[in-house]
């Protein structure tokens, strides 16, 4: 069953140069295997697979969500803000924003774009 297989998250990009820069400069993720037009990284259980495609850029969604511990959250939002990611905000109902980091509860997430325009998520406390 599916229920039963880790998923892979497939992100498409323009540049797979920049995109590399990117995740593995930017993020730190380390390549796992190369191929298929694209590199993948090895995330926690899962995978992230970039891949040049004419299409990068036209989700307008959230496409990737990593979680993290609520003890690791701000060490990873100065992170990232420290490499010069920008974080989005946008109107929710529920959320509270601080300095670009939305709030519910115990929640804590930063959204935020790769070169291509894919967006991403850092989210603790789900």
């Amino acid at each position: 069953m599916l229920s039963d297989v880790t998923p892979v998250a497939t992100l498409p990009t323009a540049d797979l140069a920049k995109a590399r820069g990117f995740y593995e400069g930017t993020l730190g993720l380390m390549p796992q295997r190369e191929g298929m037009g694209g590199v993948s990284y090895a995330c926690g259980d899962g995978t992230v697979f970039v891949y040049e495609s004419q299409y990068a850029g036209t989700n307008k969604a959230t496409a990737v969500a990593f979680d993290t511990s609520v003890a690791a959250f701000d060490d990873e939002v100065r992170d990232l803000r420290e490499k010069g990611v920008a974080f989005l905000t946008f109107d929710a109902e529920g959320l509270e924003w601080n300095d670009g980091v939305a709030s519910m509860g115990e929640m804590k997430a930063v959204w935020f774009e790769d070169p291509d325009g894919n967006i991403l998520n850092l989210t603790a406390g789900m």
